[in-house]
């Protein structure tokens, strides 16, 4: 396999020496690279909230009437880790219920609009057709092609624009295609159009640095428990606009007479120790390596890791299995698989299933316009074996299953 127009890069280690993997409970005998999909849990952000939880248990009488103000302490760190306004920023338990609350809050507006894209991530998507079916309304799909640049990406969702339009939903990052979409570029013309925005940011959080700078959209759902390695069930909603204020918890609670975003700190009977050790586990990645340095080895990792996998693919089929995704993502790649492989989302998370039980491989698996994908995606845990493995022993069995596919369809 020639690997050579791409370094191989050094793994990284803990500060004791140890491999990265050390202060993480993953599976040893798996190979883990779908980071993108649920994350993964430090050791000692892991152990921080058992500790909370334990307090929890200990005293629920005192723990709970003080957590609102754990929480709003929480949000501190958290809006200066993305750097966001405090003011502006509300915990939620991830990035499709941070939607949903935008979703759940808008006022309604009968008959208007709501523009997707076909990149969107499916659970938002299908919460935006709700609340069309709230508004008596209907969604507009933008369609974008795979390799699309800014421009033509941003002009595809303009075109979907008219005055009828109430919202605009898209991706930040995309999770079936792994590539950016413009939503900088596209949330000043829908401004302009005096249009509402809400970027689905779920992968962005840990990814890059201070996302948000020169984003003019209405609201931001991000996850924490992705890249930003939180214990799960910790994400963010931002909300910049007036329509702040028209935003509530999935929960109704004693926090309801207060202020956006005050009024989500208070969820009533619920752990959210996942909240309180988000600091934790970003502390941890800064601590040991620094965010930025961090950034830059999955970067290099996940060029390293498309080309030995799509390197794979083509030499064992003749088909070239590179991919341009238009805005690539430093840590998200995308490989195309041997053709009749997960050509729908439901043979994809199929053979997501089956990659794990028969071939010991925690990998995402998506399908865009009848074509499948393996979405590769690195963290500091990760090593270049991880993806030689993959290619070496998980490449030949996927295209024998395609070859099979292909003769019971024939």
């Amino acid at each position: 396999m020639d690997t050579r127009t791409i370094a191989r890069p050094a793994p990284l280690t803990l500060g004791d020496g140890r491999p990265a993997t050390a202060g993480w409970t993953l599976d040893p005998t798996k190979r883990h690279i779908n980071h993108g999909s649920f994350g993964a849990v430090p050791i000692v952000a892991q152990e921080h909230q058992q500790a909370l939880r334990r307090e929890m248990e200990a005293a629920p009488l005192t723990w709970f009437p003080a957590l609102p103000a754990k929480v709003g302490a929480a949000r501190v760190g958290v809006a200066d880790f993305l750097g966001a306004s405090v003011d502006q920023l509300a915990m939620v338990p991830n990035a499709s219920a941070g939607a949903s609350v935008v979703f759940s809050s808008l006022p309604v507006q009968r008959g208007l609009e709501i523009i997707v894209t076909d990149h969107g991530y499916g659970a938002v998507t299908m919460g935006a057709e709700r609340l069309a079916r709230r508004w008596g309304g209907t969604v507009r799909t933008a369609r974008i092609p795979l390799d699309a640049d800014a421009q033509t990406a941003h002009d595809a969702v303009v075109a979907e624009f008219s005055d009828r339009t109430a919202l605009i939903v898209m991706d930040q990052i995309t999770s079936p295609t792994a590539r950016l979409l413009p939503v900088q570029q596209i949330a000043a013309t829908a401004r302009a159009a005096g249009i509402p925005t809400l970027v689905d940011a779920a992968h962005v959080p840990g990814l890059y640095a201070d996302p948000m700078r020169d984003l003019d959209c209405d609201f931001w759902v991000g996850n924490l428990h992705k890249f930003g390695c939180a214990p799960r069930g910790a994400a963010v909603l931002v909300a910049r606009s007036p329509l702040a204020q028209e935003l509530y918890p999935l929960i109704d609670s004693w926090g309801s007479p207060y202020p956006f975003p005050q009024r989500f700190d208070t969820q009533g009977t619920v752990d959210v120790t996942s909240y309180l050790a988000a600091a934790t586990s970003l502390g941890f990645i800064e601590d040991l390596w620094g965010w930025s340095a961090a950034r830059d080895y999955m970067t290099e990792l996940a060029d390293y890791a498309v080309e030995v996998v799509a390197d794979a693919v083509t030499a064992i089929t003749g088909e070239d299995s590179h991919v341009d995704v238009g805005m690539p993502v430093n840590a998200l790649r995308l490989v195309k698989l041997p053709t009749g492989l997960a050509t729908t989302h439901a043979t994809a998370d199929g053979l997501r299933d089956r990659v794990s039980a028969e071939l010991g491989v925690e990998g995402a698996f998506t399908s865009l316009d009848g074509i499948g994908y393996v979405r590769l995606s690195t963290h500091v845990y990760n090593t270049p074996e991880d993806f030689e493995h993959f290619a070496e022993h998980a490449v030949p069995v996927l295209a024998r299953w395609a070859e099979e596919e292909r003769a019971a369809t024939s």
